[in-house]
């Protein structure tokens, strides 16, 4: 793969009403992720992509939380009244010098299929994956391109050797694009079917690249995948299990939220009970290692760290590894302060770290009724337990050296 000189921003068009669906196609649960989740991990894994521009219709807020767990930059815009204003709206808000403008309900495109087709329109200006016609293909009068109406018949064969059928992404140098736009007017805007056609209606080359037959769009309920096709869901529990003793002049500090207190918890890095129990659950049910061998106790690196930093990247481990976190309980022993007021801003605190949805993480907290090392307020310990699933088997988890990047990295982010 060569390494591209242009900025890339990737725009996945999403804003169709799926009325021949019958439902919103790109919430369809192909295995642990939608399908527009897996079509934002497509261009989140490809290096040669530094953005993405989420294009939505009347499924924005839906799109927003779709896209919360991305590694990469992500906006959300509003489409247009046709698939090719929505694609100017995405190009528009996109800051790449090359923009690959992609259907979002083409969830299985390969790193090989974007790759080729960015590295063309890096050369050329414009290219779009195809794959060769397998039927033969009849042109016939009365045809509406929808249905076999009545004596619909056949005018001619076209040559079968120089038919392809076009996929996306369909990648572009932005300036000749928006260009493009400016050129045509509104007769010709109506013959646009794609975008390739913008630039072929203006004069400007396009060159095709080898697609793949398996990048199908989900466009009718008969596309989607039986269940026999998709691969069953592997699901792994994990706990954890932290504690540490109060002490004077030191901050308490439990999911994120300071917490008023004649003491705090002793540690090396904020000493976070809570979000340290979370995090060995979450990595013990991945069998990832624990905190200890992540962010060492030792290690000058992590004194008086924010253990939510120290989350997300452990929630960039889990991604990166194909893991989904699904939901988070956990239970707080603490004999005091009273914790109850507090426990909402520590579910919020850990729902953005994890990138999960508040309602699928619990805080709880209890009191030791004045027995052991927590109830004679000796200090504060927490369990955890969380239930991860994997996006899909097999799946590609990056040969990353992402366990030992280093937290100066993290507080960069």
């Amino acid at each position: 793969m060569q390494k591209l000189e242009k900025k890339v921003s990737a725009v996945l068009v999403a804003a169709g009403s799926s009325t021949r669906m019958g439902f919103d196609k790109l919430s369809f649960d192909l295995g642990g992720e939608t399908v527009v989740q897996r079509s934002i991990r497509a261009f989140a894994e490809c290096p040669l992509v530094s953005e993405i521009v989420l294009v939505a219709g009347k499924n924005r807020e839906f799109l927003e939380q779709q896209a919360a767990a991305c590694t990469k930059p992500v906006q959300v815009v509003q489409g247009g009244a046709t698939r090719a204003e929505s694609a100017k709206n995405g190009v528009l808000a996109a800051h790449g010098e090359l923009v690959a403008v992609h259907d979002a309900a083409r969830p299985f495109v390969s790193q090989a299929v974007i790759t080729a087709a960015l590295e063309a329109a890096a050369a050329c200006g414009a290219a779009a994956p195809a794959v060769p016609v397998k039927d033969t293909v009849k042109r016939a009068v009365r045809g509406d391109g929808k249905t076999v109406p009545e004596h619909c018949m056949v005018t001619d064969t076209p040559d079968r050797s120089t038919l392809y059928a076009v996929q996306t992404p369909q990648c572009f140098d932005r300036a000749a694009y928006l260009a493009a736009l400016e050129e045509l007017d509104e007769t010709r805007a109506r013959l646009v079917t794609d975008d390739c056609s913008l630039f072929e209606l203006t004069g400007r080359p396009v060159q095709l690249t080898q697609g793949d037959y398996a990048n199908l769009k989900i466009t009718t309920r008969e596309d989607l995948p039986c269940p026999a096709q998709r691969k069953e869901t592997e699901m792994r529990i994990g706990h954890g299990y932290d504690v540490h003793r109060l002490v004077e002049q030191r901050k308490l500090i439990l999911g994120g939220v300071e917490i008023p207190f004649e003491k705090g918890l002793l540690g090396h890095s904020d000493a976070d009970v809570l979000t340290h129990a979370v995090m060995d659950a979450v990595l013990g049910a991945s069998a990832l290692g624990d905190i200890g061998q992540h962010f060492p106790d030792n290690d000058p690196e992590y004194a008086g760290a924010d253990s939510l930093q120290l989350a997300q990247h452990v929630a960039r481990i889990m991604r990166e590894k194909g893991w989904k976190i699904v939901n988070i309980d956990s239970t707080l022993l603490c004999q005091k302060p009273k914790l109850a007021p507090y426990i909402p801003a520590m579910r919020e605190n850990l729902a953005a770290a994890f990138g999960m949805p508040v309602d699928a993480v619990s805080v709880k907290a209890t009191t030791e009724e004045h027995l052991g090392f927590t109830g004679e307020g000796l200090g504060i310990a927490a369990h955890a337990v969380a239930l991860i699933e994997k996006l899909c088997k097999g799946a590609h988890t990056h040969d990353t050296e992402c366990d030992h990047r280093k937290f100066s990295d993290l507080q960069d982010r």
